[in-house]
């Protein structure tokens, strides 16, 4: 758990780092939307290809990125598992028992263990790359046209970064609590689907009261700063659109662009 790398963020001077956040979330919400489209390798060869670029260019170790998919191992095995098995087809390689395991069963397999990866890294790349208050500052800019809809924009925005920042925070304090619960003689790893589930227990209960310490800690230390929301709120960074976004936004249209001529092309 402690090896999860979205909400974590890696301090560098790349261009990546500079682009605007405004700019990395819509091009993430892009990237993302444009893998759902990919319906062949080709389309997630341009995928990983893009991915790989992004990586170099904002100096982000690969091994690093890369770690964060050992906490969603079970749920990747899981999804190619459940496609491998499930999908019906009629050039059969073997069967065992009832589950026939067939060519478009490893061809579905395949492409949803691809999908899975490159949304992974792809998310992971934009909270490694953009600090918290670019983040809270992105998310509010670009819900700022709803606030005539008397929708709270900064509150939204403070809470989303919040939520992400935590989870690699909660995700070390799990591991903590772990380790001094099997020093303690607790057996967690050993005993069927329901032993174990109640062996969570005593981890769960722990986690909970040291998330809602947390949350109160930083309630207090947000009122001792004087925080009140966005009521007469300045910023000692102003967002501002260089040249440099727009070329980093035209060169993510031409990755939609490419991906969606490999679905019908």
């Amino acid at each position: 758990m402690t090896r999860i790398t979205i909400g974590q963020y890696y301090p560098s001077n790349s261009v990546i780092h500079r682009i605007d956040p405004r700019f990395k979330l819509l091009g993430t919400i892009f990237y993302i939307t444009a893998l759902f489209f990919v319906n062949n390798f080709y389309g997630y060869g341009v995928a990983a290809i893009f991915i790989f670029a992004l990586v170099k260019l904002a100096k982000v170790p690969i091994l690093f990125l890369f770690r964060g998919l050992r906490a969603v191992l079970f749920i990747l095995c899981f999804a190619i598992l459940i496609n491998l098995f499930m999908t019906p087809g009629d050039n059969v390689l073997f069967a065992i028992g009832f589950l026939r395991v067939t060519s478009e069963g490893v061809m579905m397999a395949a492409q949803m263990a691809s999908r899975l990866v490159l949304l992974i890294t792809g998310s992971s790349i934009l909270t490694l790359t953009t600090s918290p208050i670019q983040l809270t500052d992105g998310i509010e800019s670009l819900l700022s046209p709803l606030k005539p809809l008397r929708v709270p924009a900064h509150d939204i925005a403070m809470m989303m970064t919040i939520a992400l920042r935590f989870i690699p925070t909660l995700a070390e304090e799990m591991d903590k609590i772990m380790k001094a619960q099997k020093a303690r003689g607790a057996d967690l790893d050993t005993g069927g689907l329901l032993k174990r589930a109640k062996s969570l227990l005593p981890i769960l209960v722990p986690l909970f009261v040291s998330a809602f310490k947390r949350a109160d800690e930083l309630a207090t230390a947000m009122e001792a700063r004087c925080y009140r929301g966005d009521v007469n709120r300045t910023r000692m960074k102003v967002l501002e659109l260089t040249r440099f976004d727009w070329i980093a936004f035209f060169v993510v249209i031409v990755y939609g662009t490419v991906v969606f001529l490999t679905r019908y092309l």
